[in-house]
């Protein structure tokens, strides 16, 4: 049995299309989700072994790491946590369970999911790869942002952190999208030109896709990125970095 990739939020539009890119380059899976009948079916597709949990359950992490290491004979080869919030609103109507729910859901979890995974990387090493999930917003800095800018800033604090303490067993690195095409961001989306104005924002002139996002997924994942770790790769359509024309 080969050591798999623990994969969270594999129902979801980047978890989805990371877990379909790293199937396509020979990668072994382990998807984690709680929508059973998409998992179900990702799962068949990409031939993974699977963990149906919701992660507010007690113990969720410890027995996603523990299935995933199970099938690959204690080893666990990386981390994918494609779980988060897009939780927009000005400062003034954000609630301290705001605040606290998208720390949770982003930053905390981000850090169970490695704890309760490491000794399965740690076996597997050299080669273990963690790939947590930033934005755009930290680098840039958005209105309405207060409350996800600063729990996806501790997630870009947790990667450089784990990076240095873990290697050289495990790398750790974090890829930063600006909106993308997903279920999540389908009621930012729905307003068609709303979804035209966001893109123009953006120098190439369109909103990302799942596809764009796990492109990067898939290096980071796997050992052809073998020499990159506490990275922040941003996959933003230029946003972060540079000014549209005019």
């Amino acid at each position: 049995m080969s050591a798999k990739i623990l994969i969270y939020g594999a129902t979801g539009g980047i978890g989805a299309a990371s877990a379909r890119m790293l199937a396509a380059q020979g990668a072994s899976l382990h998807l984690v989700g709680r929508k059973a009948d998409e998992l179900a079916a990702l799962a068949a597709e990409t031939g993974a072994s699977m963990t149906l949990v919701d992660l507010e359950e007690a113990g969720a992490f410890q027995r996603a790491a523990e299935e995933a290491a199970a099938e690959g004979d204690g080893a666990i080869a990386g981390l994918v946590f494609a779980v988060g919030t897009i939780n927009l609103k000005p400062l003034g109507r954000l609630s301290r369970a705001d605040f606290e729910r998208d720390f949770l859901v982003n930053a905390l979890w981000a850090a169970e999911a490695v704890q309760a995974a490491l000794p399965g990387m740690v076996k597997h090493a050299p080669g273990a790869s963690v790939v947590l999930f930033s934005s755009v917003a930290v680098a840039q800095g958005f209105a309405a942002h207060a409350s996800i800018g600063m729990a996806k800033g501790a997630v870009e604090g947790l990667t450089r952190s784990l990076a240095a303490e873990l290697a050289p067993k495990v790398r750790v690195n974090c890829v930063a999208p600006s909106l993308t095409r997903t279920p999540l961001a389908g009621k930012l989306l729905s307003n068609p030109q709303m979804a035209d104005a966001i893109a123009a924002m953006h120098p190439m002139a369109r909103l990302g896709t799942p596809e764009d996002v796990a492109a990067v997924v898939a290096l980071l994942a796997g050992p052809q990125s073998g020499w990159i770790t506490g990275q922040v790769m941003a996959v933003d359509g230029g946003r972060s970095s540079l000014r549209n024309k005019g």
